[in-house]
């Protein structure tokens, strides 16, 4: 398995960059003007008014996107983003005064996500969601939960080492990702002539390099990586090239409720606070997962520094 995070002078400018913008998102969700907030019953923002009529919340998950979100061998939505979503959906039963919530869970492609917020068919989108700026115009983001960046995978034998390499070669994306808009940016600078193919979701991408229709599959790294694990097929692929992007993820939930974006911010400070977050990030990318699968993949000492501004304990203040 390739290591996440480049760990070049560059590459750490390029991650602390990612990790500022991230940032700036969530403080910009987090102090905007409450006169964007339509207020619902009970002073509760519209999400949380619906939640607490529904007495349930509708988590958005990804079918093939381990260790973030994916399903176990019973068809179960599980993973790293959606047990951060869970610790959400804890701060917003205390919010709304009911500690039995239900969870609602809703599949979500990477093309049907950021509608799926804004047309309020799920509350929170707990997958492997890059927070960028131009979504941050639409939707609103957590704090940093991970950062990765678009690479290439490619058939063992392959002799393609960087993205030159694929020259008039086709390569498979999934629909609506950054990974997306990385690649064309790619063939556009590089003159590369790419045919460049898009499915609805990872594993048809994967499928597709799979049976010989393409020549690379370009996705964030982790979720290369985490694909040969749930497959079994390190003797079949590897991961390849420089990073194209570099991508701060988070969790996505309705823009221009302040006091969601609270709570969210919340939620992510009572489990730094707690010293839960990289114990929690230990359980899915370097323990063996339910599906028996083992990353291996270390916290970096960015993401870890990261998690630390997250805590507000007088200890850490100490």
């Amino acid at each position: 398995m390739g290591q996440i995070l480049a760990r070049s002078l560059t590459s750490s400018r390029l991650w602390l960059a990612a990790s500022l913008l991230a940032t700036s998102l969530s403080a910009t969700s987090l102090f905007a003007s409450s006169a964007l907030a339509q207020t619902g019953g009970e002073g509760l923002s519209p999400t949380l008014s619906a939640i607490k009529t529904a007495h349930a919340v509708r988590l958005g998950y990804r079918e093939s996107s381990p260790p973030f979100s994916f399903l176990d061998q019973s068809g179960r939505p599980i993973g790293y983003s959606l047990e951060l979503c869970e610790a959400i959906v804890e701060e917003i039963g205390v919010e709304v005064d009911d500690p039995n919530l239900r969870i609602d869970y809703v599949k979500v492609t990477s093309d049907d996500r950021i509608d799926a917020v804004l047309q309020n068919k799920i509350d929170l989108e707990c997958g492997s969601t890059t927070a960028n700026a131009e979504r941050g115009k639409r939707v609103a983001f957590s704090p940093l939960m991970f950062v990765a960046g678009t690479k290439l995978m490619v058939p063992k034998a392959s002799n393609v080492a960087a993205i030159t390499d694929l020259k008039g070669k086709t390569v498979v994306v999934t629909k609506g990702t950054t990974n997306e808009q990385a690649m064309h940016a790619a063939d556009k600078k590089f003159l590369l002539g790419l045919n460049i193919v898009t499915a609805s979701d990872h594993e048809q991408s994967y499928q597709m390099l799979a049976e010989g229709k393409a020549d690379a599959f370009a996705t964030d790294d982790i979720l290369l990586s985490g694909l040969i694990a749930r497959h079994k097929a390190q003797d079949k692929f590897r991961v390849t090239g420089d990073y194209l992007s570099y991508d701060p993820y988070g969790i996505m939930f309705k823009k221009g409720e302040p006091q969601l974006s609270a709570l969210v911010e919340r939620a992510f400070r009572k489990l730094g606070s707690n010293r839960d977050l990289v114990p929690l990030y230990n359980k899915w990318f370097t323990a063996r997962l339910p599906t028996g699968e083992r990353l291996n993949v270390p916290i970096s000492p960015q993401l870890e520094e990261a998690f630390k501004a997250m805590d507000d304990s007088a200890s850490a203040n100490n």
